[in-house]
């Protein structure tokens, strides 16, 4: 029986308004080609970089987030290659003195993915080649980003646990506000270390490559262990490679031979000192770490009775549960549970569904939590109906008004007198004597289309169930 073994190198792109080694800006979408650039990012001599301290911050911040150990002193190091998109010729990265070292995360239900080590170091350039394949152009507005990398453990067993472990780690980012993480952007890649064996010995490893969705990571770490079950079942070896993943076909493709540590020839950045971790506030960057996402998980399963899906599809955007958790406080509510259920069904629904219309995000609408939870309150109340209320949603969606005001200018409001429900529903029994008679001769599903004429003359805003009662007394006192 052959067992995979799974390791992940996370890369992600830190929010700093400036570069890892420079004063450039930070701008990993630019779309002006080497617009953001300057003597240390093109690696002209001579020119000297200087680490960015909100970088530094940032990455311990993840380490603290994920149980790494935090050691008194770091240093960069430079890794030695040659390509196209590294101006240097080399790469300020961190080798044997990382700023975080251990730590794990925890995936599924009691399943903990060890962390080896996260450093950090600086993005390179970007290639952009010709429909031809003819010619290659270089891009150095993304050389000198800075680059958070996260290398677990040979833990994970399959593409699932993968995708669950860097699902988990995109949201920390995202919660600790230190990453955007979107992998469509590039702002997050993931590299998979692949290899498979019959014992407790590793197998050869494989490298797959800048892996840019959810979907990539499954797919290709899953065709990959096929793949070299298939080779050893012949009888044949593994190749150690770097592989990429071809999405149209569906299978990794061989790239280059895998390097080893020793071929980056690694030393000490000789013009970058040693980092002092004492100088980077660590208790206070403590003090600063949110809510994760986990915990927030539980409390939302606990606090607001959430089925656990429900608790995630809130968990998996930040302002969305937050605004959650304001509407929630501002609902005027006897029954917590079965309101809260409500409240969540009209913003994952109704509101999600007007947003996906308008083709914008949580953060840009109008609605205020509080406006939000007036609409849900006078739901429960049964001051406007479903319908109304849907109504009345839109049109919070383009004014961001009080619905209160809305319902008032343009008369939306649950007609309550008794007077004039009863004089409509006269006035539709009036006008549809047959339907009447064959209520009579037992045909009860004409009461609702009676209620439905009933409904259409007063603009929507009677009470149905009000509205069947009174038919009923109507046509019984004409039987009499």
């Amino acid at each position: 029986m052959y067992q995979p073994t799974i390791g992940l190198e996370v890369h992600a792109e830190l929010k700093t308004k400036t570069k890892m080694f420079c004063g450039c800006v930070n701008n990993p979408d630019e779309k002006r080609p080497n617009f953001n650039v300057c003597q240390v990012c093109l690696g002209h001599p001579g020119a000297l970089p200087f680490a960015n301290k909100k970088a530094i911050e940032a990455v311990l911040k993840a380490g603290i987030a994920l149980n790494s150990r935090i050691p008194e002193r770091s240093k960069f190091d430079r890794k030695n290659y040659f390509y196209p998109d590294l101006p240097k010729g080399y790469q300020i990265s961190q080798y044997d003195e990382p700023l975080c070292s251990g730590g794990y995360l925890d995936i599924f239900e009691n399943r903990r993915i060890k962390l080896t080590r996260i450093h950090l170091e600086e993005d390179t350039g970007r290639l952009i080649h010709s429909n031809d394949g003819k010619s290659s152009l270089v891009d150095f507005n993304r050389a000198g980003l800075p680059l958070m990398e996260l290398v677990t453990e040979p833990d994970i067993k399959n593409g699932k646990e993968a995708v669950a472990f860097a699902k988990e780690f995109q949201l920390i980012l995202k919660y600790l506000g230190i990453s955007d993480a979107d992998m469509e952007k590039g702002h997050m890649r993931v590299e998979a270390n692949i290899s498979v064996s019959k014992d407790e010995n590793l197998g050869t490893k494989v490298e797959i490559k800048n892996l840019n969705s959810f979907r990539a990571v499954e797919e290709s770490i899953d065709y990959e262990i096929k793949r070299q079950k298939e080779i050893l079942e012949t009888g044949n070896k593994v190749t150690q490679e770097t592989r990429g993943w071809d999405e149209n076909k569906k299978s990794t493709f061989p790239q280059r031979k895998k390097e080893e540590a020793h071929d980056y020839r690694y030393f000490p950045e000789p013009d970058l000192p040693p980092l002092d971790i004492k100088g980077f506030r660590t208790d206070e960057l403590k003090m600063e770490i949110p809510e994760l996402p986990e915990k927030k998980r539980g409390r939302f399963l606990r606090e607001y009775n959430l089925s656990r899906e429900q608790s995630e599809v809130l968990i998996s955007d930040l302002f969305l549960a937050d605004y959650f958790e304001e509407a929630v406080s501002e609902l005027k509510s006897e029954s917590p549970d079965a309101d809260c259920q409500l409240l969540f069904n009209y913003l994952t629904s109704d509101l999600k569904g007007l947003m996906n219309e308008s083709n914008l995000k949580v953060t840009g609408i109008k609605i205020t939590p509080e406006n939000f939870a007036d609409l849900i309150t006078m739901i429960i109340k049964g001051e406007i109906l479903s319908k109304t209320a849907k109504e009345i949603l839109k049109e919070m969606m383009l004014t961001g008004d009080d619905p209160r005001n809305i319902i008032k200018e343009k008369e939306l409001g649950k007609i309550f007198d008794n007077d004039i429900i009863k004089e409509t529903a006269v006035s539709v029994l009036k006008d549809n004597i047959k339907a009447v008679e064959d209520y009579k001769k037992g045909k009860d599903n004409v009461m609702q289309f009676l209620i439905g004429q009933a409904m259409a003359k007063l603009k929507g805003r009677g009470d149905p169930e009000k509205l069947k009662n009174i038919f009923r007394e109507l046509i019984n006192y004409g039987r009499n």
